[in-house]
């Protein structure tokens, strides 16, 4: 079954340094959905949602072959994925899981839920969606007061099958 992620799912501009790039493609694109808008060999590629010109562009240029990262080093954290609503992460998180692919956490936040989980070259992915603003949670004060919760996964992935 083909698929595609949903076109309002927003990501900031990015560039990814990539040690194998049909590998990072079978994670972004196979796994995840992003189209290939325009690839340059076993170089660089650029993905998309919904056919922007590029989301994320991923390139071995310094990269080819390399070790990932240190993870105690400086640099980036996670790329945060944000779909639409509930039942495309819902439906993602299901992908994921039938591809048997390793999540490496998954919280509620009060404002969002999140899947956490490493692209090929350990680079950090969080793909959230975000919670209607008038359910975030507050303080007595009225401030923000995010928390870091147990996702109730079970309910997450009923969204999947939902009409």
């Amino acid at each position: 079954m083909s698929y595609t992620v949903p076109a309002g799912t927003r990501i900031g501009h990015i560039h990814l340094k990539v040690s194998d790039l049909d590998k990072a493609l079978a994670f972004y694109h196979d796994l995840l959905g992003f189209e290939i808008m325009q690839r340059y060999g076993t170089q660089a590629a650029f993905i998309s949602a919904g056919g922007y010109h590029h989301h994320i562009g991923l390139n071995t240029w310094h990269s080819k072959g390399a070790s990932p990262a240190p993870e105690q080093a400086p640099g980036l954290y996670h790329t945060a994925i944000l779909y639409p609503t509930r039942k495309d992460l819902a439906i993602v998180l299901k992908r994921l899981i039938d591809a048997k692919y390793p999540i490496t956490g998954a919280s509620d936040h009060g404002v969002s839920e999140a899947i956490y989980l490493d692209d090929p070259d350990g680079n950090g992915v969080e793909l959230y969606w975000d919670k209607n603003k008038e359910h975030w949670p507050v303080d007595a004060n009225g401030a923000l007061a995010m928390v870091t919760d147990r996702l109730d996964i079970p309910s997450l992935l009923a969204e999947a099958d939902k009409p």
